[in-house]
């Protein structure tokens, strides 16, 4: 405790002020014996108290270094021999003041922890949400670069692992935009990173020279560079990346604790690139993947109109249970081989059978004039997998003989084919056959038919017929108002055929729920006649 009267001066100071004070003796001015924040809040204490005197002028409300005063009302705080003080003042009633004096400085090195803790722990979790925000990877890591620039460092870059030579890298300053570039550089050549993108333990930043920093790393106008931090991005079993914090020269030097705050952040950053790339990997594969499992886009193969048309059961989904191919002939003159299919179940464990019997049938490709044979051969393979699941399938032959389009249609447990006549007549192909995987034998009729210029045949799945709808959203589509449909649709092209159908079971539906829905045309393209040359020749037909 320290007692000064009105005027300043030093009335009574005990054991303890006086370690603290030594100089503060009775008589003795507070001015000259105590900190400067104390002796002003002690003269603007007095000038404003009710026994105030004033021998000189006086500033009431000085500023004065190193003190702190509350606004609300708290006690003042101020530094004192590198301690931190707190001073409570107590009015004494001839006016002096009684101040006592509390050692803070623990109290307030654990208030600066934990206010630096929540902020940290605020910037980790800010971190999080924008690095899973995204699952691209350069998102990430020009989220990283721009992250640590802004509270970790003065400029900041993410580094990738190398592609063959050449190490993708974003560059970022604070308060500026990341920017993306690739140097081709030897990550051994520059002391930390090369262990980095390794994944070891990163190199303490005192071991790296900053004037050795490579002018790759230096992003324009940066100036000196005063202390470099290289930590390693962590990754799902690989390291992915590296991540590069660079402070000025007249900017305080990384300490310890930074250091491991650096690579709390960089763990993070790792983990959200890690998955980014791993999701990019995974995407690469099933695009791949993808690619072999839808249908193809059909075409006019040797003077035979083609048309097909896919819708998967989910909107969200490409592929399915129903399935077609066209298989153009090895030798002109000969058929090609159309395939349409549809296994049993929907999504990806159906698509998957369904690339097999694709597959299965492309290999069968010799045996196509034997449709019997080759639907056997495919059930043998069926049923000695591991699949549990069995599927339809109609195979047909077209072949174009002089202006007709000749068919041959094999149907194995599967709605029969639909003939479209040019006077909009629609018949049922009269072919028959059981399931394929279901049965260790098979039975199966192939009919013949014929098109002429302008008449079509349509293959289509079950998906199309057993679309509920309409009024009362509970009505199958079904046969009879598919034939309807395609009567109308008589001497249209292929492509516009398949278009009308799906375009009507889509009306149909409206937003309910279907099963896959797979059409095919075959059509025989309206032809020309060309005169025989001279009389002499039988002349032939053109599309």
């Amino acid at each position: 405790m320290l007692v000064a009267d009105v005027r300043g001066t030093v009335v009574r100071c005990n054991d303890a002020a006086g370690l603290l004070l030594p100089a503060a003796v009775p008589g003795a001015l507070l001015a000259d014996v105590a900190p400067a924040w104390l002796a002003a809040a002690h003269t603007t204490l007095s000038y404003d108290g009710p026994h105030a005197v004033v021998p000189h002028p006086v500033v009431p409300h000085p500023v004065v270094p190193h003190a702190v005063v509350p606004d609300d009302g708290g006690p003042l705080r101020g530094d004192f021999d590198g301690r931190r003080f707190e001073a409570h003042p107590s009015v004494r009633g001839d006016g002096s003041v009684a101040w006592w004096l509390v050692d803070d400085t623990d109290h307030q090195l654990a208030r600066e922890a934990l206010h630096m803790e929540q902020e940290r722990s605020a910037f980790l979790a800010k971190a999080s949400s924008a690095l899973l925000s995204s699952l691209n990877l350069e998102r990430c890591m020009d989220v990283s670069a721009q992250l640590a620039a802004e509270s970790l460092a003065d400029a900041a870059l993410t580094v990738a692992p190398a592609r063959g030579r050449r190490l993708p890298v974003v560059t970022c300053l604070r308060g500026g935009v990341p920017a993306s570039s690739t140097v081709k550089v030897d990550p051994d050549d520059v002391p930390g990173l090369g262990e980095a993108l390794r994944g070891f333990p990163p190199v303490p930043s005192r071991w790296i020279d900053p004037a050795h920093a490579p002018e790759w790393m230096l992003p324009d106008g940066f100036g000196p560079v005063g202390s470099i931090v290289i930590t390693p991005l962590p990754g799902h079993g690989v390291p992915a990346g590296a991540l590069i914090l660079l402070r000025k020269a007249k900017t305080a030097s990384f300490s310890d604790e930074e250091e491991v705050f650096a690579r709390l952040f960089a763990a993070r950053a790792g983990a959200a690139m890690s998955a980014a790339r791993l999701y990019a990997e995974q995407t690469a594969i099933t695009n791949v993947l993808m690619r072999e499992l839808m249908p193809p886009v059909l075409h006019q193969i040797s003077g035979v109109d083609f048309a097909g048309r896919y819708r998967p059961s989910a909107d969200h989904e490409r592929i399915g249970g129903d399935f077609y191919d066209v298989h153009p002939a090895a030798v002109e003159g000969e058929a090609s081989l159309v395939s349409l299919g549809d296994v049993c179940g929907k999504g990806l464990e159906a698509a998957v059978l369904t690339g097999k019997i694709r597959n299965t049938l492309h290999a069968l490709l010799p045996l196509s004039n034997d449709h019997h044979r080759m639907l056997g051969l495919l059930n043998t393979a069926l049923l000695s997998s591991h699949h549990t699941r069995f599927a339809t399938l109609v195979l047909a032959s077209a072949v174009r003989r002089e202006n007709r389009v000749d068919l041959k249609l094999t149907s194995g447990g599967h709605p029969r084919p639909l003939i479209v006549r040019a006077d909009g007549t629609v018949e049922e192909a009269d072919t028959h056959g059981t399931l394929i995987g279901a049965l260790p034998h098979i039975s199966s009729t192939t009919v013949s038919a014929s098109l002429a210029p302008g008449e079509s045949c349509v293959l289509y799945t079950d998906g199309i017929t057993e679309a509920r709808g309409g009024p009362l959203g509970e009505d199958m589509f079904g046969e009879e108002r598919l034939k309807r449909t395609l009567s109308g649709c008589a001497g249209m092209p292929a492509e516009g055929i398949v278009d009308h159908v799906q375009m009507l079971a889509a009306q149909w539906l409206g937003n309910r729920p279907h099963d896959d829905m797979a059409v095919v045309v075959i059509s025989a393209p309206r032809t020309h006649h060309l005169s025989a040359v001279n009389g002499h020749t039988r002349g032939r037909f053109t599309a």
